[in-house]
C-alpha cells in the first residue's frame, strides 16, 4: 500500500474528530442520566453488565482482528467467517438468557432478570456487524467507521434520556445498552462493501480461527482481572456501592477508553501491513504511542486534581462518594494508557501467544489488589486496583518489547516526556486551587485550573521537550501525498 503513510494520518485524525465527538456525547449523556437516575439504577444495570461483559469477549471469536491481522484475506473466508460469528452471537445470546436466574440468585436481586433477558439480544446484533466493521478497517476507511459509531452512540443516547424523563428508570439504561448496537449494525450493513456468501469449507480457516481464539482467551483473563472487583462490589456491597463505583470508573476511563480506541484501530491497521519491516514497525509504532501518550497523560492528571470539582460539575450533588474513588483509579488509567498500545504490537505481529502469557500473569496481580482493599468499600478496591497496576507498569513494558524492533529505552524515552510535562504541569494549577480555589465556584475552579494546566503542559512538551517539530510535521501529513524525505516525522 503506497500511500500507507497519508491513509495512517488521515485515519488516525479521522478517527480522533470522532472520538473528540464521542466523547462529549458520552460526557453529555452521563450528566444528564446522572441527573436523571440515581446509583441504584445504574447499579442494577452494572450487575447484569458485569456477567454479560464477560461473554461479549466470545462475539467475534477474535475473528474480526484475524480478518484485520491477515497479509491476505479472500471473500470466502470473510463470508465463512460472518456465519461464525453469527452462530457465536446465537449461542451468547441463548447462554446470557440461561444466566438470567443465576444473576438474580447470585445478587438477590429480582429485577436482573428481564434486564438480562433484554440484554442479551445485543449479541445478535454486534455478531452480524463483525466481519462489516473488519472489513472497513482492513480497507482503512476509518471515516466510515467514526461516523456510524458516533450515530450509534447518539441514537441511543437519545433513546435513553427519553425513557429516563419518561420515568422509566433503570430501562432508559437496558435501551441504551441493546439500541447502540443495533445502530451499529444498520449502519455497518448500509456502508460495507460486501454482501455475505453462504459458507464454505476448506478454504484455509484454521490458523485465524487458532488466532482468534488465542486472542479471545486472551480478552477474557483481562476482562475478568479488571472487572471482577465490580462484581464483588455489587455482592458484597450492593448496588448503590457498585453504581457510585461504576461511574467513577467510566468517567476517568472515558478520556483514554476513546482515544485509544481512536488511534488503536488505525494503528493496528498500519502495522498489520508492515509487520515484515522492522523498521518501519519500530518508526510506525513509538509515534503512535507517543500521541496516544500525549494526549491521555494530561487529561488523567487533570482528573486527579479535580476530582471533587468534576464530579460535582458532571454529575451533581448526589454522586459526591465518586470523587475520592475517582482520585483513586485515576493512576490505573494513566497506566492502562501507557499499556494497552502494546497490543497493537503484539497482535499486528502476530505474538498472540505471549499477549496470552502476559495476560495470565496479570490477572492474579490485578485480582490480589483489589480483593486486598475489598474490606475497605469502593475506596479500598479503587486504591489496591491503582497499587497493583503501578508495580506491573515497567515489567509489562519489558515483556511486551523483548525481541522486537523496539528496545525498552526506546519505549522509556516515549513515555518520559509527555509524563515528565504532565506532572510538571500539575504543580502551578494545585498551588493556585489551594491558594485561591476556595473563592470561586466549582465550574470555575475547574475551568481555570483545567486551562493553566494544559497551558503549562502544552508549552513544556512542545519547547522545554522539543516535540513541536513532531507535531508541525504530523498536521502536514494531514494535506500532503508527498515522499517520505519531508520531514522528520518521516513514517517511512
Amino acid at each position: 500500500m503506497k500511500d500507507l503513510k497519508e491513509r495512517t494520518i488521515r485515519g488516525g485524525f479521522a478517527r480522533l474528530l470522532a472520538q473528540a465527538a464521542n466523547f462529549l456525547l458520552r460526557i453529555g449523556s452521563l450528566m444528564i442520566l446522572a441527573h436523571m437516575l440515581g446509583p441504584k439504577d445504574f447499579g442494577l444495570v452494572g450487575m447484569v453488565t458485569a456477567f454479560t461483559g464477560i461473554l461479549s469477549l466470545f462475539r467475534d471469536f477474535g475473528l474480526s482482528t484475524a480478518t484485520v491481522q491477515r497479509t491476505t484475506v479472500t471473500k470466502d473466508q470473510i463470508s465463512t467467517l460472518f456465519w461464525v460469528n453469527i452462530a457465536f452471537g446465537s449461542v451468547l445470546a441463548i447462554v446470557t438468557v440461561s444466566l438470567a436466574p443465576v444473576i438474580v440468585a447470585f445478587y438477590h436481586e429480582p429485577r436482573l432478570f428481564w434486564i438480562t433477558i433484554i440484554v442479551a439480544s445485543g449479541f445478535l446484533f454486534n455478531a452480524a456487524g463483525v466481519q462489516h466493521s473488519a472489513v472497513l478497517q482492513r480497507d482503512m476507511r476509518f471515516t466510515s467507521l467514526s461516523v456510524i459509531n458516533i450515530v450509534a452512540l447518539a441514537a441511543s443516547s437519545a433513546a435513553a434520556i427519553v425513557l429516563a424523563k419518561a420515568g422509566y428508570g433503570y430501562w432508559a439504561l437496558v435501551s441504551m445498552t441493546v439500541s447502540m448496537p443495533l445502530a451499529s449494525m444498520i449502519g455497518l450493513w448500509l456502508a460495507g462493501p460486501w454482501v455475505p456468501d453462504l459458507p464454505r469449507r476448506g478454504i484455509g480457516l484454521r490458523s485465524m480461527m487458532h488466532f482468534g481464539g488465542t486472542i479471545t482467551l486472551n480478552g477474557v483473563v483481562v476482562y475478568i482481572a479488571y472487572n471482577l472487583e465490580k462484581v464483588l462490589l455489587g455482592r458484597f456491597w450492593g448496588a448503590d456501592a457498585i453504581g457510585i463505583y461504576g461511574r467513577a470508573y467510566q468517567l476517568v476511563n472515558i478520556p483514554t477508553e476513546n482515544l485509544n480506541s481512536a488511534v488503536g484501530e488505525v494503528a493496528f491497521s498500519a502495522l498489520s501491513r508492515i509487520q515484515d519491516d522492522p523498521a518501519r514497525l519500530r518508526s510506525y509504532f513509538l509515534k503512535g504511542y507517543s500521541l496516544v501518550l500525549a494526549l491521555t497523560i494530561p487529561l488523567t492528571i487533570v482528573c486527579a486534581l479535580f476530582a471533587d470539582d468534576a464530579i460535582s460539575v458532571l454529575l451533581g450533588a448526589k454522586w459526591r462518594d465518586a470523587a475520592p474513588i475517582f482520585r483513586l483509579l485515576a493512576p490505573t488509567i494513566m497506566i492502562f494508557a501507557m499499556i494497552n498500545p502494546f497490543a497493537w504490537l503484539l497482535f499486528a505481529t502476530g505474538k498472540v501467544g505471549r499477549s496470552l502469557k502476559i495476560a495470565f500473569v496479570i490477572a492474579p496481580l490485578v485480582i490480589g489488589g483489589y480483593v486486598l482493599g475489598l474490606p475497605y468499600g469502593p475506596k479500598g478496591v479503587a486504591l489496591g486496583y491503582s497499587a497493583a497496576m503501578a508495580l506491573w507498569l515497567l515489567p509489562h513494558i519489558a515483556w511486551c518489547v523483548h525481541g522486537t524492533a523496539i528496545s525498552f529505552w526506546d519505549v522509556i524515552q516515549t513515555l518520559g516526556r509527555p509524563l515528565i510535562a504532565g506532572l510538571a504541569a500539575a504543580i502551578l494549577p494545585l498551588a493556585w486551587t489551594l491558594s485561591y480555589g476556595h473563592a470561586v465556584s466549582p465550574l470555575a475552579r475547574l475551568a481555570i485550573g483545567t486551562a493553566v494546566f494544559l497551558a503549562v503542559y502544552l508549552g513544556i512538551l512542545l519547547f522545554a521537550m522539543g516535540q513541536q517539530t513532531f507535531y508541525v510535521d504530523l498536521f502536514r501529513g494531514l494535506y500532503s501525498r508527498r515522499s517520505a524525505e519531508q520531514g522528520a516525522l518521516s513514517l517511512n
